[in-house]
């Protein structure tokens, strides 16, 4: 049985993970879930972290795309919906998190790397 600051622990540090996402994509933002992965020692943190991770790692995989497919002019067309899934996940994540902080949030369409 946990206590309700371990919880409270769980539940902030997952939520500053996947809120990381929200602040921008730049490698400050990458970094504070790292960190979080390797000085926690809880599992569901860790889970979470690497899924926030997993994120970034692909909103840059994907941006890359839609700013190759920018050149062919069709690229444009995906810009709207790359930016609304980059705010709307997240914001998801940080809810779901919220309300059961002994579950991993699991992004949908995106690649595990990690």
């Amino acid at each position: 049985m946990m206590t309700d600051d371990a919880i409270s622990k769980r539940k902030l540090l997952s939520l500053v993970c996947h809120g990381t996402n929200l602040f921008s994509v730049t490698l400050v933002s990458v970094a504070i879930p790292l960190i979080i992965f390797f000085v926690s020692d809880d599992s569901v943190v860790k889970e979470n972290a690497k899924e926030a991770l997993n994120f970034h790692l692909n909103m840059w995989v994907y941006g890359f795309i839609v700013g190759i497919l920018s050149f062919v002019l069709i690229g444009y067309l995906f810009w709207p919906i790359l930016i609304l899934v980059s705010i709307i996940f997240p914001i998801l994540a940080t809810v779901q998190t919220f309300k059961n902080p002994d579950s991993v949030f699991r992004y949908p369409f995106i690649f595990r790397v990690l």
